[in-house]
């Protein structure tokens, strides 16, 4: 069955962006990550990809997605506003600027994605409201070893009934993949059994 996974790159220190909200730093080894095994298989099952603003728009040249991005799906943006110019599109990679909410952006990502896994590219306000909000059944965390000393960090307004079960973990290159199993959050849960 599809999954969805949020997945999130930090420090040693824990900090997903630094001071600036940059994860420039969180990326020395890109070009290496692109060739390993756990990249690949990420792409290999991702069906569509759910991001914020924040991360659609690191893109220099958001033209630039089309063709060069890792994972060359449907994008589920999801913002206030729209961009005025649609970003140039593939037969594989298309563009969904989605302005009702995260919930609504991975609800349409996960018809999208079919039978295949919905990926959530997650910086530091994104992985609090996906995680907060029971929205995914994974959570993908990179380490690498570098210290930002200073940022923000995705995990400090985490509601604390969340469980996780560690599925994996794993060596890529310079970092290190821990991967669990969402267990669930309790008042989530509790809510929809009285809605």
């Amino acid at each position: 069955m599809a999954k969805v996974i949020l997945g999130v790159t930090i420090s040693l220190d824990g900090f997903a962006e630094d001071s600036k909200g940059g994860v420039g730093a969180l990326y020395p080894d890109l070009d290496t990550l692109r060739k390993t095994d756990l990249l690949q298989e990420s792409i290999r099952t991702t069906g569509s990809v759910v991001m914020a603003w924040k991360e659609f728009a690191m893109a220099e040249d958001p033209d630039l997605y089309a063709g060069n991005y890792e994972y060359q799906v449907p994008i589920f943006v999801f913002t206030d506003k729209a961009p005025e110019e649609h970003p140039k599109e593939t037969d594989k990679l298309t563009f969904t600027f989605v302005t009702d909410g995260i919930e609504s952006a991975v609800r349409q990502a996960k018809v999208a994605a079919g039978r295949k896994d919905v990926t959530i590219i997650g910086s530091t306000a994104t992985v609090q409201q996906v995680l907060n909000a029971g929205l995914a059944d994974e959570l993908q965390i990179d380490i690498i070893p570098i210290f930002l000393h200073n940022g923000f960090r995705p995990f400090e307004l985490i509601d604390e009934n969340i469980m996780l079960k560690k599925i994996k973990v794993v060596e890529a290159g310079e970092r290190t993949s821990l991967q669990f199993r969402i267990e669930g959050n309790k008042n989530i849960k509790f809510k929809e059994k009285i809605l």
